[in-house]
């Protein structure tokens, strides 16, 4: 332990002498490559993330294929029931008269 301590002293004495002043910034050019390192897909999200991201794509997908599918229903719907109801209505017209003419 003792040892350690006087390496660590023997450091910092050291680097306490030094003559050279350290930068204050980054070197030239270092931003833009860590941009275009990002850029070309070193810097990646995590999977969770591009898994999230996929999920949500597909369940907008499965939303607009849903709410194209409840139109088509709704609208088969109403023209299933624009055809019934007149077809019933001149059935029991018909119906009737028959049974007007034979009840005579």
């Amino acid at each position: 332990m003792k040892g350690r301590n006087a390496d660590l002293d023997r450091l910092l004495r050291s680097a306490s002498h030094s003559s050279e002043e350290s930068a204050p910034e980054a070197p030239f050019g270092f931003e833009t490559r860590v941009v275009s390192l990002w850029r070309a897909g070193n810097g990646r999200a995590s999977e969770a993330a591009d898994l999230t991201r996929f999920l949500q794509r597909i369940g907008v997908g499965a939303l607009v294929v849903l709410a194209l599918a409840s139109a088509g229903a709704y609208q088969q719907f109403n023209d299933n029931e624009e055809r019934i109801a007149p077809q019933s209505n001149e059935y029991a017209i018909a119906d009737s008269a028959i049974q007007t003419e034979f009840s005579q």
